[in-house]
């Protein structure tokens, strides 16, 4: 058990209950290196659950079927889910019936994101009357990063690949659809840049997004779809090694580059796009080391970021400010170790959507789900060589890929959510902070509205 701080009983943090295991192939090629899951997406509308299994392959399975070949028979021979399609009348597998799929991408799989498409949401490119494809509502695509630099667009009810997008020279590291069922798609890759992809214009690269000064990991769209965040490298300016750098402790002498990378926090800040006009709006300084993940809540009012400092960090995206740190060692480390190589580097955080639970994975081999209300996790499990975590679309199933290419699942601590809380995330979702701190209101209320008081 990793240590907790001194007004914290370790025996108080309840252990996360397996629901099961999404086990990873036995054959011998697959021990070796190149196996890793290194993401995990839920569908919308929960109809379907994926995972990169390593080897170039993509799993879909069906996500009610999932569940219900763990809680009907707990098959211990690690089979994993019954296959669930079915045959139409005439013969022909039905679009619309779930069922599972194993998906050879061709080289290793890195991003995965599902999309959905609304109607009535036109491409943002006016001037094209004619398009190839014609998304439907009842369609429903899953986009894969590729490990050279492409992305392969897919049809999840058929398995057939609709498009192959050619632009980044580099991994794609990250893929996020806009929540609005627009079809806009957002690539984070490790060639520095962001791509806005327009699936309603035949995939057509409406903008790319430049400012990050190295590797981009991870990016996430805001619930409305009008704010974009992006996390990555970082790298120190050469006017920061030259300066000596202020500590609690005095001043010290101008320290070696390697140093200077570790004690500057200008160097891994967290990119905030305005998606309307392709701007960016601020940078949220604060990490020690790389940010790799990061999530809205949903209601847009916080932003949950994961560093290799070993930290969780919630935002106010709105002004910039910290709120809450959930530290995975403890005493917290100072900047020049938090930067350095260690156990406890954080590599995913996922917001629960009840608004009051984080999620994170890092290397000291377990999962943890935090409160938003306290400085300890709710609950914890181990999880070895842990890389990345995703609630399901109801929020009552946590699942967590692993380098050997299995998932595990977790069900999520159970809290009915307050009317007072309800009420704060229906207002937040159209109300950004500022406006809030506007309202003519007693001062804790305010401060609940703003999430300073949970």
């Amino acid at each position: 058990m990793a240590s907790f701080p001194d007004c914290v009983n370790e025996n108080e943090i309840a252990k996360a209950k397996l629901i099961g295991e999404l086990p990873a192939p036995t054959a011998a090629f697959d021990q070796k290196s190149g196996r890793e899951t290194w993401t995990v997406a839920f569908a919308p509308d929960g109809s379907y659950f994926a995972w990169s299994q390593g080897h170039r392959i993509v799993r879909l399975v069906p996500w009610s079927k999932c569940l219900e070949s763990f809680s009907v028979g707990n098959r211990s021979n690690g089979a994993g889910p019954r296959r669930g399609s079915r045959k139409s009348i005439d013969g022909q597998q039905s679009r619309t019936v779930p069922c599972e799929h194993t998906i050879n991408c061709g080289d290793i799989v890195w991003g995965l994101a599902f999309g959905s498409s609304v109607p009535e949401k036109p491409s943002r490119c006016v001037n094209i009357e004619w398009h190839r494809f014609k998304f439907g509502q009842d369609q429903l695509l899953l986009a894969t990063g590729l490990n050279n630099g492409r992305i392969k667009i897919w049809d999840v009810y058929t398995g057939q690949l609709l498009l192959n997008l050619l632009d980044h020279t580099d991994v794609v590291r990250h893929l996020t659809f806009a929540p609005d069922g627009s079809l806009v798609l957002v690539s984070a890759s490790r060639d520095r840049t962001l791509r806005v992809w327009d699936l309603k214009d035949d995939g057509n690269m409406v903008k790319a997004l430049k400012g990050h000064p190295k590797a981009v990991h991870c990016c996430a769209f805001s619930p409305d779809s009008s704010v974009l965040c992006s996390v990555g490298a970082g790298k120190a300016r050469r006017a920061d090694i030259e300066q000596p750098v202020q500590t609690a402790r005095g001043t010290l002498g101008a320290p070696a580059p390697g140093a200077a990378l570790l004690l500057n926090r200008r160097g891994f800040p967290v990119f905030l796009w305005d998606m309307d006009k392709y701007t960016l709006i601020r940078k949220l300084e604060g990490h020690h080391n790389d940010v790799v993940s990061c999530e809205f809540s949903p209601d847009g009012a916080l932003l949950a970021t994961a560093s290799y400092d070993t930290r969780v960090i919630v935002w106010d995206p709105h002004l910039g400010t910290v709120l809450k740190e959930f530290g995975h060692v403890f005493p917290p480390p100072s900047p020049i170790f938090a930067g350095g190589a260690n156990d406890r580097w954080v590599r995913s955080v996922a917001f629960c959507h009840d608004g009051l639970h984080v999620a994170s994975v890092a290397d000291d081999r377990l999962m943890r789900i935090w409160g938003l209300d306290g400085r300890a996790p709710r609950a914890v499990a181990p999880l070895p060589s842990g890389l990345c975590c995703a609630f399901s679309t109801d929020g009552n199933v946590l699942a967590a890929g692993s380098r050997d290419g299995s998932v595990r699942l977790w069900a999520s601590p159970r809290s009915v959510s307050s009317l007072q809380h309800l009420c704060r995330m229906a207002l937040r979702r159209v109300t950004p902070t500022q406006q809030v701190k506007k309202l003519p209101l007693p001062p804790t209320l305010l401060g609940y509205l703003t999430y300073r008081i949970i």
